[in-house]
């Protein structure tokens, strides 16, 4: 039986004159891409030019959703009023799907970005809030989640497809769970190293943690955060490790 996995970045992030990440090179190397709907980052115009560029070589393209925080790119924790986070969600989703519309594609998943996607990987209450959003748009849009969180039943037992990911580019507890990036050693940099990191992942289900213990992770999907350092060469690193196992890298979309 033929292994596959999805893998994923954060894209569609610049905003103005700010230049983040670059984008046409990880539509080389990705096949889903994750992009931003204005409330973290990116501008209408950049964001349409990668979901045509997106279209142009087959990738997957999901809403990407995150807190209205500009300056903080998404990555503060806020305690968002559940009217606000339903209709916030949706916005964006439906601010893409127009976008998608007029590249040519379609959305068809959503990964909240950043202190969003923390936060409801463990608080039940904006976790249902971001449900309750993607069900009230279009229940057939599948969520990515954090692999191992509560999230994932939460959304599974609301009727949701979930994708369990996990992160190329981050350290792990043994628990787990991603290591909080305040504290050191949390974003890897060394390309071969992640890349075989991600090889045992799919071959084996597990990751080594910052103890040397092994934490059992099953994932559908693999991000590589397009705003790292050296991310393109990270996401070249992976694809080239899976696929000279044998592992066909394909949307799960």
């Amino acid at each position: 039986m033929t292994r596959h996995i999805d893998l994923n970045s954060d894209l569609g992030e610049s905003l103005g004159a700010w230049r983040m990440g670059d984008d046409d090179a990880m539509l080389d190397i990705v096949s889903s891409a994750n992009v931003a709907c204005g409330f973290h980052a990116g501008d209408p115009a950049g964001i349409l030019g990668t979901l045509k560029a997106a279209h142009a070589r087959g990738v997957a393209v999901g809403a990407h959703v995150a807190y209205p925080d500009l300056v903080g790119f998404g990555r503060r924790n806020m305690d968002v009023a559940s009217s606000d986070l339903v209709a916030d969600v949706i916005y964006q989703i439906g601010a893409l799907q127009g976008l998608a519309h007029a590249a040519g594609t379609r959305v068809t998943y959503v990964k909240p970005h950043g202190a969003l996607y923390n936060t409801i990987a463990h608080d039940e209450r904006q976790a249902r809030d971001v449900i309750a959003a993607i069900r009230a748009v279009d229940g057939s849009l599948a969520l990515v989640a954090l692999a191992g969180s509560p999230l994932v039943q939460w959304a599974q037992d609301a009727g949701l497809r979930v994708i369990a990911e996990a992160f190329a580019d981050r350290a792990y507890t043994p628990q787990g769970t991603l290591v909080s990036r305040r504290e050191k050693g949390a974003v890897l940099h060394d390309s071969a190293l992640v890349a075989q990191r991600m090889l045992r992942l799919v071959r084996e289900g597990v990751v080594e943690a910052v103890d040397g213990s092994l934490a059992r992770v099953q994932a559908q999907s693999i991000c590589v955060h397009g705003d790292s350092a050296g991310a393109v060469e990270m996401a070249r690193a992976v694809r080239m490790a899976l696929e000279s196992d044998g592992v066909v890298v394909r949307p799960f979309a």
